[in-house]
């Protein structure tokens, strides 16, 4: 067998680039100093914070002494930021373009490129990559599980196949164009999911008018409200208890069933990480053993409200679609299955029930518990106060709350198509799989 070569960084090179230490690349490879930290300066100091996930957050940047600037390290345009201690962050690396003084502290590396010699772009891209982090973990790192440290000597005499710049440039052109899209889309993202709770609950507070129109706010027209168990809601609406709309509210069961997801067809059993406030799950669920005898009393059908009774609880989701793979599904010990009345539309009950005035009246009845005992009993849920307005308001109301989840959704899937092509193009521009020029 062959010796491991310690500073190489094994990576698919099909161009045949030539492997060159990092110190050959950089002017400088080494951490930052400790910083002095004050209450207000025009310097400010870069830890580990400020190198996320997403690129490089000044709003962690803490001010750091101006007549303290001897012996540190400023950070400059083009400079790879590199964590180097703490366990989650260790190994995460942007682009500092910022303007503005800052100096890096003693847990971020820098790596300040030659100039002509590297991309900062791409050699952040290939830090970050399975390559890459698996290699800084293998030969990089040193220290116990919680005191891990990158080293920088080790660092330093890394090799890595590396393009000729001009090649560099535009692999780090393409993956800023990609980065720019995927910033924009999580944006779009952040504020759909914003919207979306704001549009809850004002259509749960304020609903729907005859004119297809929210209900001003209560402090604009209070004639049109009246003070009730759950706060101020609209004049035509009714508070009842769940039970007065319930037809059945059904605990189910646990058998002991292996950890694996029911196949096609196959009967399974709902895991309470079925339930999530975001909607229904049926893939999380457990194969039922062909040696049982299922229950389908128990079965979770279409307009089933499903709340969670334990770990943790209160979670509401209804069951709006079972796929034709997905239709022998049975709810668990830990769930119940709620049906409502036929006046009722399932799923405005069900965003009722998540709603913060109903959540915050199952925290009444369960304040003072210890968290391996907050239970819901069915006796706990039949009581409870729900807003009820009359059936074409909630029908409306779910019309507007559906059609902003659509376009979240929307959004979510073309963020995930976005990762998935940086990912792939990653792949094809670091190894050389496919030469740059045929992309452009």
């Amino acid at each position: 067998m062959s010796e491991v070569n310690h500073r190489v960084l094994v990576i698919p090179n099909y161009q045949d680039w030539e492997y060159q230490a990092l110190e050959q690349l950089c002017v400088h490879v080494g951490r930052g100093t400790a910083p002095c930290y004050v209450e207000q300066s025009d310097v400010k100091a870069i830890g580990q914070r400020c190198v996320s996930k997403t690129g490089f957050d000044p709003s962690y940047a803490r001010p750091h002494s101006e007549r303290a600037m001897a012996g540190t390290l400023q950070a400059i345009d083009g400079d790879v930021l590199l964590n180097s201690t703490g366990t989650g962050t260790i190994g995460r690396s942007v682009v500092f373009r910022e303007s503005g003084s800052f100096i890096v502290d003693g847990h971020v590396t820098a790596l300040r490129p030659k100039e002509g010699k590297f991309s900062s772009v791409w050699l952040s891209a290939v830090l970050q990559s399975p390559w890459g982090q698996e290699h800084l973990e293998r030969f990089c790192y040193a220290g116990s599980t919680n005191q891990v440290e990158l080293s920088a000597s080790a660092l330093r005499v890394t090799e890595v196949p590396t393009p000729p710049y001009n090649e560099q440039s535009k692999i780090a052109e393409i993956l800023d164009t990609l980065d720019a899209a995927i910033r924009g889309t999580e944006a779009v993202v952040a504020k759909l999911k914003a919207m979306k709770q704001g549009l809850l609950h004002d259509l749960l507070t304020r609903g729907i008018d005859a004119n297809g129109d929210l209900r001003p706010p209560q402090p604009e027209a209070p004639h049109l409200y009246k003070q009730t168990l759950l706060g101020w809601l609209p004049k035509e609406w009714d508070v009842a208890e769940l039970g007065a709309i319930t037809r059945e509210l059904t605990q189910g069961w646990s058998p002991d069933c292996p950890s694996e997801p029911a196949l096609a067809h196959e009967w399974g059993v709902l895991k309470t990480t079925a339930v999530v406030w975001s909607g229904y799950q049926e893939h999380e669920n457990k194969r039922l053993p062909e040696r049982m005898k299922p229950r389908p009393l128990l079965q979770a059908e279409v307009d089933d409200i499903l709340i969670t009774r334990a770990g943790p609880s209160s979670r509401v989701a209804v069951v709006a679609h079972v796929p034709a793979t997905r239709d022998k599904l049975m709810i668990s010990d830990k769930l119940y299955r709620l049906r409502v009345t036929g006046t009722q539309n399932p799923a405005f009950i069900a965003a009722a029930l998540s709603s913060v005035a109903v959540q915050r009246e199952i925290s009444k009845t369960i304040s003072g518990m210890a968290e391996s005992q907050t239970n819901i009993s069915q006796a706990t849920l039949k009581p409870l106060p729900v807003p009820v307005p009359p059936k074409w308001e909630q029908d409306a109301i779910m019309v507007g709350i559906m059609s902003q989840s659509q376009k979240l959704k929307d959004e979510e899937a073309l963020l995930y198509k976005l990762r998935l092509q940086k990912t792939g193009l990653m792949d094809d521009l670091l190894t050389g799989r496919t030469p740059v020029t045929a992309l452009l």
